[in-house]
This record gives structure tokens, sequence and C-alpha cells, in this order.
């Protein structure tokens, strides 16, 4: 049996918001992409680093609860 990251969409509808942050602990800028419906981020450096590493991340989010550097469409 297969199990997904994000439920099924009944309405064939997401809704995505793009923004850009800043991690001060990485020093990294990021591009994001905020699957609303579900409360998930991914999360994409906009600078690739010199060290190969995981650079796309999937987390849990609650946007309303952070503050962003710019929201763009």
């Amino acid at each position: 049996m297969a199990m997904s990251l994000l439920p099924t969409v009944e309405n064939n509808q997401i809704s995505i918001q793009k923004f850009i942050d800043w991690d001060k602990f990485e020093n990294v800028f990021y591009n994001n992409l905020y699957l609303e419906n579900y409360k998930i981020v991914v999360k994409m450096p906009l600078v690739p680093r010199k060290e190969p590493k995981n650079e796309i991340k999937i987390k849990k989010f609650n946007l309303e609860m952070y503050t962003f550097l710019i929201s763009y469409d």
C-alpha cells in the first residue's frame, strides 16, 4: 500500500503562495512554495551551496506565524 505525503485534492485546486525568506542560522536565502491547503512549504535555496547537500526541504509550516522578506506571483 502506497502512502502519499499530501492528501487527495477534492476540487483539483491547490492554493500556492510564493515567497522568499532568509535562514539566519544557515545564512541562506530560500525561494518558497507554500501549499496553503496543507500548510506545507517547499524550500529551495536561491543560490546553490558549494558542498553537496539535500538542498530542497519540505516542512510542515504555518505561514501566518512567520515574517518573510517578500511575496511574489
